[in-house]
């Protein structure tokens, strides 16, 4: 039998040299093993190797990640907390005392601008008017006599000038006692809704106790407070949208109406109001509100994401790949919302930007656009 064939030491090779080409290539079988199983995923799974209108580069390119522009519209918009006021509102008060006569309205109904609200007993002073009306009567036909009887020249001019004062300070007296009438009926001083009176008719009142009060609510008022920073953004007009906890579900346009010309030195801040339509009567005075103001709007605002953004030499710059290569691009950039940031000028409809890997890059050097991380995941299966 013949034994093992030995070579001689000087053909064999050494065994830690065969160690090394063995694990040599056993890794570059699972290297390209690996290759061809991330192949077949990208196959079965619809992952393109670059997303599409961005491949073309040089053979050999850079990798990084880029994606293309989105146009579209934009909103500046601040938030603030505030609180729905009545239009109008009013307490009604009577400026006399006296005894609830009658109360002709309903509890939570709308009533008309005039229409009586509280009415009390007003017999005084109805007979101090018919008095100072008799008094008048009989003042004027005494000033008529004497201006009869000096034109004749039977009268004295003093009888004359007496009886004519004497007229008039009874006129004065008639319209002292209407004008007191009068304070025992309360109008409404326009339309609104009347709330939960406070007494009952009989009840006895003193001039300046609480009755009902009167609240107009189409359209309702909105006070808010915003920073002193923004003054120079605030305007008349301005629209904004309010939810409420009330109703989760809506959201209620407005729009700023007036701003307070003070600044609060405590808070810094600046009271702003705004008007609400409300035809439905949905809305009620005091509910909380959150505002979204919005201070200005673009149709076609050009947005890229903020890790497309990098500053070099005091420049903000993007990295725009133009068939296949890297191109440095001055840009001037806006509001920030969310991950995105508003590009003013420096890029279009269709411009592509790296997002990932712009630091290995120099201007003119060829990139291959490979997807995000996120984009290699399978689809979940339902």
């Amino acid at each position: 039998m013949h034994g093992p064939v030995r070579l001689p030491p000087e053909v064999a090779p050494p065994p830690s040299r065969l160690r090394r080409a063995v694990v040599a290539l056993v890794a570059l079988v699972a290297l390209a093993a690996g290759g061809y199983g991330l192949w077949q995923f990208q196959q079965r799974h619809g992952v393109a190797t670059a997303p599409p209108g961005m491949a073309g580069g040089p053979p050999g390119g850079i990798p990084v990640e880029a994606v293309a522009v989105t146009v579209g519209p934009l909103a500046d918009e601040i938030t603030a907390i505030g609180t729905l006021r009545s239009n109008e509102s009013v307490m009604v008060r009577p400026e006399v005392a006296g005894r609830v006569a009658a109360l002709p309205f309903a509890e939570g109904q709308a009533v008309a601008r005039g229409a009586v609200l509280v009415q009390l007993d007003d017999s005084v002073p109805r007979a101090e008017l018919a008095s100072a009306e008799a008094n008048a009567v009989l003042a004027r036909a005494n000033a008529a006599r004497q201006e009869e009887l000096f034109s004749r020249g039977a009268g004295s001019a003093r009888a004359r000038d007496e009886a004519v004062a004497q007229a008039r300070t009874t006129a004065a007296a008639v319209e002292l006692a209407r004008a007191r009438l009068g304070k025992y009926s309360i109008e409404a001083p326009f339309d609104g809704i009347v709330g939960l009176r406070r007494l009952s008719p009989g009840d006895y009142v003193r001039d300046g106790a609480d009755v009902v009060n009167l609240e107009s609510l189409d359209p309702l008022k909105l006070d808010f407070r915003v920073p002193e920073t923004l003054l120079a953004s605030l305007r008349v007009g301005q629209l904004l949208e309010v939810r409420l906890d009330a109703f989760p579900d809506r959201a209620f346009p407005g729009e700023v109406y007036a701003i307070d010309p003070a600044i609060d030195p405590g808070g810094r801040s600046i009271a702003v109001r705004a008007l609400l339509p409300n035809p439905d009567g949905a809305l009620r005075p005091g509910l909380f509100a959150r505002v979204n103001v919005t201070l200005k709007s673009w149709p076609q605002a050009v947005m890229v994401p903020e890790t497309a953004i990098v500053t070099f030499g005091g420049r903000v710059l993007v990295m725009k790949v133009v068939e296949g290569r890297a191109a440095p691009q001055p840009v001037v950039t806006g509001i920030r919302q969310g991950t995105m940031v508003q590009v003013l000028e420096g890029l279009s409809a269709g411009d592509v930007v790296v997002t990932a890997g712009q630091m290995k890059l120099q201007p003119g050097a060829p990139v291959a656009v490979v997807p995000p991380v996120a984009a290699a995941m399978p689809a979940p299966r339902g």
